[in-house]
């Protein structure tokens, strides 16, 4: 019994590390697009970092497909949307919930006995919490 109740637990887990690889991909998308069309003075600033943030959201998506295969899972290929967005403070505001959703994953990770997938979900939420850090100080300090 306790068998089948840790593979349904591995099952969601799995699930869930999708949905997770499918907004990793759509930051990546978002990145790149949202660089290309920030306008104005700060532009080269702006677009310099959210390219900077490129191979880190590249390396999450990686780590997340490989952990998905070697859990039993098939990794997605499509990205969630990524909204338009069409003023900068509207492409800084994008920044998405991932911290949370990490938070809530590295738990469930624990629950299933997935130690060092744990300890890396655990990094990647240090990781989206200062993006989103770093967005709120651009907010704040330019008057956009």
């Amino acid at each position: 019994m306790g068998e089948k109740k840790n593979g349904k637990k591995l099952s969601a887990l799995i699930d869930a590390l999708n949905d997770d690889l499918a907004y990793e991909l759509s930051s990546v998308v978002q990145y790149l697009t949202y660089a290309a069309k920030v306008s104005g003075p700060y532009r080269p600033e702006l677009s310099k970092w959210m390219l900077a943030e490129v191979p880190e959201e590249t390396g999450h998506a990686r780590f997340l497909a490989d952990k998905i295969v070697a859990l039993g899972g098939e990794p997605v290929t499509t990205p969630k949307p990524v909204a338009r967005a069409r003023t900068n403070r509207a492409i800084l505001e994008a920044e998405t919930d991932a911290a949370k959703r990490y938070t809530v994953r590295a738990r469930r990770a624990e629950e299933v006995g997935e130690k060092g997938l744990q300890v890396q979900l655990e990094e990647m939420v240090r990781d989206e919490t200062g993006h989103r850090d770093e967005t709120r100080r651009i907010l704040r300090d330019w008057n956009l």
